[in-house]
């Protein structure tokens, strides 16, 4: 059940956070929330994370479609795991699937998060690291490496 509302809780957040960023700021403007530290700062990312690979829309609409479709395949399995495995995998579809319809919408992802040391991110950036961080943790404690 955690892969059905889980993922699309995940995509509500980011899309409204996205959505007030977009009509209420412009690109690249900057709100300092702690000045110097922490501040929203209105990003349209036409590339992967950092911004790497920039203009490549085809290419990360595919890897993304892919994700989504593995997940799918393999929903049995990842269901019969632990539930750091499950949540994992909850987040990360949740976050592919929200920068997926800013690539399908317009081909750039809206990011706003900007901790002034570290790129401009997202909600879904978040839930997509998270949920990598969760199905790692999870294979290491199974001892996926092991076998």
């Amino acid at each position: 059940m955690i892969l059905i509302w889980l993922p699309f809780l995940v995509l509500l957040l980011d899309r409204i956070t996205k959505i007030a960023v977009v009509s209420g700021m412009a690109e690249g403007e900057s709100i300092p929330v702690i000045n110097n530290i922490f501040h929203f700062t209105c990003v349209l990312n036409p590339g992967a994370a950092f911004g790497m690979l920039p203009h490549n829309r085809v290419f990360f609409l595919g890897i993304g479609i892919a994700a989504v479709a593995v997940i799918w395949w393999m929903r049995r399995d990842i269901l019969a795991e632990g539930w750091k495995i499950r949540i994992g995998t909850a987040l990360f579809l949740g976050g592919t699937l929200g920068n997926l319809w800013d690539r399908a919408q317009t081909g750039l992802v809206i990011d706003f998060f900007d901790f002034r040391i570290w790129p401009v991110f997202n909600v879904a950036d978040i839930a997509i690291c998270a949920g990598v961080g969760l199905i790692l943790w999870g294979m290491l404690q199974n001892g996926y490496w092991e076998k």
